[in-house]
């Protein structure tokens, strides 16, 4: 008695006018649930033969139409079933079912080629820098500690002047490969060689100094160029100065992270500098010439007459180098009115001359904002 074959539509549950894509995701789906390396249903093995040959037969153009005019007679001769699945690797998206399927589960294919060698460990360094090295730039010597390749081996493991020879386990291609026969054809499984560890070289004498490790511990000297117009938390990388890597990968990074000191005049703000101005309240009504410091030394500043404490002054290019070398930006001068606490006879009398000629102020200046807040709508734009 003859068995009546399923209809491979119905098998994947797709519809008959399904796309190539549909038809991938059906079968990966289902090729996953019915595996019988992870469905231990006594029925799966033939579950997933019957899936495997219907996406066979779909996946193929002609195949497909000869199936959609003839049904299951027109591609009896060429689905290629009948030698237990032979070639299974040329079916479109099963290659990549096994694939995922044994990583995942320790299968045949959870040792296939990966390299031995491996980059090494990036490193970290924090650095202190005063607030005019991040406005100008400097250069740093530091001292950090890291793994380097031994220097007496040169990262070899051998003793030098002794002969290295090629592994016979895996002619020198630091992996090896088993094939394996499984239900559904013949899996290779390539693997690092056990032998030489990947190396594809057998050591005849260890390295004295490092034990056959190719690695040392040891302190070494850099100097870092710091460029003009750092910040606070800038990262600087240094690349090739971290760890080093294994088996000829390159060696890791060194990250330099920043922490600008604060400055007992100045304060920043993206690249304009902040600083305060206090002045007597003679020198606010009449005004005055004063030289004030900037981190590139004292600079002549004229006071208007009138000036009102809070009130903003701007010395053009004293400020920070722009990072991209676009020239500078500007000190943003905050003027102080401070009013004497104390006074001799003599200004009592000339204060109270001046009140008595003064009309009083119509209005209160706003101070509705903070002096940060008035500094930074002051220069908005200007970097």
């Amino acid at each position: 008695m003859t068995t009546q074959k399923k209809d491979y539509y119905e098998l994947l549950g797709v519809p008959k006018n399904a796309s190539d894509e549909q038809l991938r995701k059906a079968f990966r789906k289902l090729a996953f649930e019915h595996h019988p390396d992870r469905n231990k249903n006594k029925n799966s093995e033939a579950k997933f033969k019957e899936i495997n040959e219907a996406y066979q037969v779909l996946s193929d153009s002609d195949k497909r139409a000869k199936y959609d005019r003839f049904g299951h007679g027109g591609v009896s001769n060429s689905a290629g079933f009948g030698n237990g699945f032979q070639g299974f690797e040329n079916v479109g998206g099963l290659g990549d079912i096994f694939e995922a399927f044994f990583d995942g589960f320790g299968g045949a294919s959870a040792g296939r080629t990966r390299s031995s060698a491996q980059v090494g460990s990036d490193l970290r360094f924090s650095m202190a820098i005063s607030f005019e090295q991040a406005v100008f730039g400097t250069k740093r010597e530091i001292e950090i500690e890291r793994t380097e390749n031994c220097s007496f081996c040169k990262g070899t493991r051998a003793e030098p002047g002794t002969t290295q020879t090629e592994c016979a386990s895996c002619h020198g291609k630091g992996k090896v490969s088993r094939a394996q026969q499984g239900i559904f054809g013949q899996f290779v499984q390539v693997s690092t060689c056990p032998t030489c560890r990947g190396d594809g070289k057998i050591i005849g004498q260890s390295c004295s100094k490092c034990k056959a490790t190719g690695k040392q511990r040891a302190k070494r000297k850099l100097v870092v160029d710091i460029p003009s117009g750092v910040d606070d938390d800038t990262r600087i990388r240094l690349t090739g100065e971290g760890e080093a890597g294994s088996n000829g990968a390159r060696s890791g990074n060194l990250y330099i992270y920043l922490k600008v000191k604060p400055h007992q005049k100045f304060a920043r703000e993206g690249v304009n500098i902040i600083s305060q101005l206090p002045i007597n309240v003679a020198q606010a009504a009449i005004g005055d010439q004063l030289d004030v410091d900037t981190l590139d030394g004292p600079t002549n500043l004229t006071i208007p007459s009138g000036i009102q404490s809070g009130e903003l002054l701007r010395i053009k290019r004293k400020g920070v180098p722009s990072r991209n070398g676009n020239g500078r930006g500007d000190q943003v001068v905050q003027v102080i009115v401070v009013t004497p606490g104390s006074l001799t006879k003599d200004q009592k009398e000339m204060f109270l001359d001046l009140k008595n000629t003064l009309k009083n102020p119509e209005s209160v200046p706003e101070r509705d904002q903070s002096w940060f807040d008035k500094v930074k709508g002051a220069f908005v734009g200007n970097e």
